[in-house]
């Protein structure tokens, strides 16, 4: 199921988040070698009303569900399966805000997969700045590490 882009009806095909957790909006870019995904920041964004209503900036506990996401668009792109991945383990870094009127790019890249599980690396830019990166592991229920 390869395909240049995704737009957000075929997004909800590939991962089971529904709002408020669906955290990509459009894939543009998506093969077995990377997937690249866009999440455009809204200040309508339910999370603003409490961080920081002054000074709002999206918590970085969503920049990184929106990496997860991404992640599991890159591993269904190799392995058809519709079993539930899960989160196992995060090492993420943070570098700038992102902030209402941002578009945060997502490019996530593969560093390990098995039928059951993986591991994988993400980097997410708003135009040329690097705010995120991180090493994500996840798996079904049934994986066994």
């Amino acid at each position: 199921m390869n395909k240049v882009c995704y737009n957000i009806e075929d997004i909800k095909k590939l991962i089971p988040q529904r709002f408020p957790f669906l955290m990509i909006d459009r894939v543009i870019e998506a093969s077995p070698e990377k997937v690249v995904a866009l999440k455009n920041v809204s200040v309508n964004e339910h999370f603003f009303q409490g961080h920081f209503p002054d000074q709002k900036v999206m918590p970085g506990v969503l920049i990184t569900e929106a990496m997860a996401q991404t992640g599991i668009v890159l591993f269904r792109q190799k392995h058809d399966t519709e079993k539930t991945l899960f989160l196992v383990s995060v090492k993420a870094r943070f570098f700038k805000p992102v902030c209402p009127g941002d578009q945060l790019r997502i490019e996530a890249t593969p560093v390990k997969f098995l039928s059951k599980m993986g591991i994988f690396k993400a980097v997410a830019t708003v135009g040329s700045d690097k705010v995120a990166e991180a090493e994500i592991a996840f798996g079904t229920q049934d994986a066994k590490a």
